[in-house]
């Protein structure tokens, strides 16, 4: 079994170009819904965020991180705004229309 960071960003690099993932969603595909808390850790020690899109993670209201590890929250919007994400006018994305389903290729994550 590899470690629970690896689990984690085999997760996070399914997550679709214009859609986003809640930090529970990550941690339950990457095989421990009680993991919120160690994605958050992952994320912000990404060691790879071109190809790890630690910026389609946010909190289970669609707000994005105010420590988002590479440019802030700003950086954060841009990016996911850049991909079509759209927000609500009280700045949460729109999980309604833009929150992954969570289908993954079956071979990524196993035990």
């Amino acid at each position: 079994m590899t470690n629970s960071y690896e689990r984690i960003y085999a997760v996070v690099r399914q997550i679709p170009y214009g859609r986003v993932a809640t930090y529970g969603q990550v941690a339950a595909l990457a095989g421990n819904p009680r993991w919120s808390r160690v994605v958050g850790y992952a994320l912000h020690v990404n060691p790879d965020p071109v190809h790890i899109p630690c910026f389609r993670v946010v909190n289970r209201f669609g707000e994005v991180s105010s420590a988002f590890a590479f440019g802030g929250e700003n950086e954060q919007i841009a990016l996911l705004k850049r991909e079509g994400v759209r927000f609500l006018p009280d700045g949460r994305v729109d999980l309604a229309h833009f929150c992954w389903n969570g289908d993954m290729q079956a071979d990524i994550i196993s035990e």
